[in-house]
């Protein structure tokens, strides 16, 4: 595992854009941590890195929101208010994680029968107020 310390939102971001380079079609990003740990930031940054200028802000409602003006299309998921596995079965998750563009999934530790093996699983911890710890799973 190799983990990365962050000392401010904009360096959260900043993992996030340098991830993005190298995502292709098909990437699935598994995102867990407390609430306020950066995964959000963290998104961001890899919306940004993916050539979109879309004002990204966490689908905790919607469940998903789709940005598609960047490099590839990314489905951004946020499984915190997700009740029961019927609800996400109901979205054809397959449809996103196998299809043109890439996922990522806020509080993925929720459901992680429905995460695909491939995901990279990233780990955000809280260190101070400003500190995050960023810690990805080796592939």
């Amino acid at each position: 595992m190799a983990t990365f310390i962050s000392n401010s939102p904009p360096e959260t971001e900043a993992v996030g854009r340098r991830l993005a380079e190298d995502a292709g079609v098909g990437s699935v990003l598994a995102l867990q941590g407390e609430l306020g740990s950066g995964k959000t930031l963290f998104t961001k940054g890899f919306v940004a890195g993916m050539r979109s200028n879309a004002a990204v802000s966490s689908p905790t409602f919607t469940i998903v929101h789709e940005y598609r003006d960047g490099r590839l299309p990314v489905y951004h998921f946020d499984f915190f208010r997700v009740e029961n596995r019927k609800s996400l079965e109901r979205l054809g998750l397959d449809d996103y994680f196998f299809g043109d563009g890439v996922s990522v999934i806020e509080w993925a530790d929720r459901f992680p029968e429905f995460i695909p093996e491939q995901a990279r699983w990233i780990l955000f911890e809280i260190k101070s107020e400003n500190q995050r710890a960023i810690t990805f799973q080796e592939t």
